[in-house]
């Protein structure tokens, strides 16, 4: 769809204007999908960007999924009711690749496995074993009949057969395949390793670090809504806004964000006291944090790399850079206080199952209260600070599957207290 049409070219700036506002609320309100995929498009190459709006999808119930060999384009597109990650946003991935990856798609048909896919790109000249393990990281050979996992162990030498191949085809010279049929030839083809796939993290660091954010889900997810009840600002209000060259948070305000640790630096002050420089991600980008010496004492068990951790500060603004945070305390996400709430239709119903429940909470080790409500008779009942536990995917999974997840809840205390 033309967001301008051409009939509209030789009309004022200020109609053109109203024309493109007119159709962008059209789009945005009749077509959220489409218009949040061309949003997402016209920022492709602003990492920063590409998080905000990947999170307001994620809020209308929008499903972001990685890029795809079979099925994508060079930006974000629309696959059935989801938005499909472009194969541009890969890093290392130029324009003339990916158009030849889709040419050839649609003149000779789908991909049907990484040696397929390598042959008949190889043939083209443009592909490395770079671009070929960034298609893997990213995510976008998942549906060629392997993990991803399982990929990085063999394309190499699968680069190496083709190439190979390659060399005897141009020379004229005979190979090993040439004398087997067809059924043969499957046997001496490379199998995929019995493997298995990454672990969670490092699929989402793959992710990171080809595409500069997360897909198949963040770091945080487990915590999203403990962040969202303890900040009082995300990294994006630390964002120049783009209308008034200014950030939403100001000049001295006192802010709380929530994020995990991805970098650090160590400076020495001219007396040889030493203070950081941390860099914050949240759920929607980063923000860097300065912590003083005096500061940097107090707090410095928590300034590691992937630690999770709320930070109190107050707000630096720089003039056309982004707002800084100046550290004053900083409380990691598990000294948040939480409880795990459990629901029984009365207090028979609880006695009845008491031993049972003990029996699931035994093996956990934490800070986090678990209450007991009985519903009949509205009686609230907090277990003993020995039968407290740490909530976790397991011991959720384990309590939900038996009781439902109506009946388990985790309850986020509020953080103001702790600072």
């Amino acid at each position: 769809m033309e967001i301008i049409p051409k009939s509209y070219l030789s009309v004022s700036h200020a109609a053109a204007y109203a024309v493109v506002s007119y159709q962008t609320a059209y789009l945005k309100y009749y077509y959220p999908i489409e218009f949040m995929a061309a949003l997402m498009t016209s920022v492709i190459e602003n990492p920063t960007k590409v998080s905000e709006y990947i999170y307001a999808a994620r809020q209308m119930g929008i499903k972001i999924l990685p890029p795809d060999i079979n099925r994508g384009v060079s930006g974000f597109s629309v696959d059935e009711g989801n938005i499909r990650y472009g194969l541009a946003a890969i890093k290392s991935i130029g324009k003339p690749v990916i158009e030849a990856i889709v040419s050839e798609r649609e003149e000779n048909g789908l991909y049907r496995g990484l040696k397929d896919f390598i042959e008949r790109i190889s043939l083209k000249e443009m592909l490395n074993k770079r671009s070929i393990e960034n298609f893997i990281k990213a995510g976008a050979l998942d549906n060629l009949g392997g993990t991803r996992k399982q990929f990085m162990m063999i394309y190499i030498q699968i680069v190496d057969n083709v190439n190979q191949e390659k060399k005897f085809s141009m020379s004229g010279q005979m190979s090993l395949f040439d004398f087997v049929d067809e059924d043969q030839k499957k046997e001496f083809e490379i199998q995929l390793p019995d493997v298995g796939e990454y672990e969670k993290e490092t699929l989402l660091a793959f992710e990171k670090e080809v595409l500069g954010v997360y897909i198949s889900g963040h770091p945080l997810d487990a915590y999203e809504e403990q962040w969202k009840k303890s900040v009082s600002a995300t990294t994006l209000d630390f964002q120049l806004d783009e209308e008034t060259n200014r950030t939403k948070v100001h000049d001295g305000a006192k802010e709380i964000i929530g994020g995990m640790i991805v970098g650090k630096t160590i400076k020495h002050t001219k007396t040889n006291q030493m203070m950081a420089f941390i860099t914050v991600e949240d759920l929607l980008g980063t923000v860097e944090v300065v912590v003083f010496p005096r500061d940097y004492e107090a707090n410095r068990q928590y300034l590691e790399e992937d630690k999770k951790v709320f930070v109190k500060g107050r707000v630096s603004e720089e003039d056309d850079r982004p707002s800084k945070l100046i550290c004053e305390k900083i409380i990691p996400f598990h000294q948040v206080k939480r409880e795990l709430w459990i629901q029984f239709a009365d207090k028979n119903s609880y006695l009845a199952e008491e031993k049972l429940l003990m029996g699931m909470l035994q093996d956990s080790e934490g800070d986090d209260t678990v209450v007991i409500y009985c519903k009949a008779e509205k009686a609230v009942k907090r277990l003993p600070r020995n039968w407290n536990i740490g909530i976790e995917p397991n011991i959720l999974s384990r309590l939900t599957n038996y009781y439902g997840e109506e009946r388990v809840k985790v309850v986020e205390k509020c953080i103001e207290n702790k600072f």
